[in-house]
């Protein structure tokens, strides 16, 4: 039985941790959109360091039609705001790209903005000595429904070994409103809901995470291609000469 309240409060010890061994005057960097996965880093990052060294960095792509979830949080939290548009810089990258004659697919296309989010959130980090915290959660990344070098980068996670499920469970302890942990999971560039995404809920999946029941045999079996091929999301780099 997953325990919520044991939960929160070893991550809140974890945080602390790391902090104490990776810069004990450091500050945490959180890329907010408004959403669970995000809303529960910066309250678990706010309750372990203070609102004080947590930064939550707004980062909406020209308009974004649910942003006020994000100004809604920082101010909710009380933690230090930051807003970068990042349309000119993804439409320059693209426009450069476009000018070399050479043609990007949907694919390359939607991943952009989630790398360019996170050299704005690296960008914050060296100015205000902080560490960038990494939003992903078991779900996404035993799929690898995540941006190598985007969304999935970062220096510490707090929720990689908890599924959607057990995220939201761990925001109602930190006593988030249910509109952020309820929002409707989206990455803001496809203009589909994360379960559009892939095909399924993320109810069925974390059950066959925890439980390794899907009864659905199709459904099994796409999850075991989309974990198999994007392992290397998860793995270190291959290097010549280990292994």
């Amino acid at each position: 039985m997953f325990d919520a309240k044991k939960t929160k409060d070893k991550i809140i010890d974890w945080l602390r941790d790391y902090f104490e061994k990776n810069g004990q005057d450091c500050n945490a960097v959180v890329g907010i959109s408004g959403g669970k996965d995000s809303s529960t880093v910066a309250a678990l990052c706010a309750q372990a360091l203070g609102k004080e060294r947590v930064y939550g960095v707004l980062m909406p792509q020209g308009q974004q039609h649910d942003i006020a979830y994000s100004r809604e949080l920082v101010e909710l939290l009380g933690i230090k705001q930051i807003e970068v548009n990042i349309k000119k810089s993804v439409d320059a990258l693209l426009e450069s790209i476009m000018e070399s004659s050479f043609s990007l697919n949907r694919q390359a296309t939607i991943n952009i903005p989630a790398r360019i989010r996170m050299t704005t959130l690296y960008a914050v980090s060296a100015a205000v000595n902080g560490r960038v915290a990494n939003t992903c959660n078991l779900s996404e990344d035993y799929i690898g429904y995540a941006t190598k070098f985007g969304d999935a980068a970062g220096d510490f996670s707090p929720l990689a070994q908890l599924t959607v499920t057990e995220v939201k469970l761990v925001a109602k302890e930190l006593s988030l409103p249910p509109k952020f942990i309820d929002k409707v999971p989206e990455d803001g560039l496809s203009g589909l809901s994360d379960e559009e995404n892939i095909g399924f809920t993320y109810a069925v999946l974390d059950r066959y995470i925890r439980e390794g029941i899907c009864e659905d045999a199709a459904i099994k079996e796409k999850i075991d291609k989309m974990h198999r091929l994007n392992l290397h999301k998860l793995e270190l780099m291959p290097c010549y000469g280990n292994g």
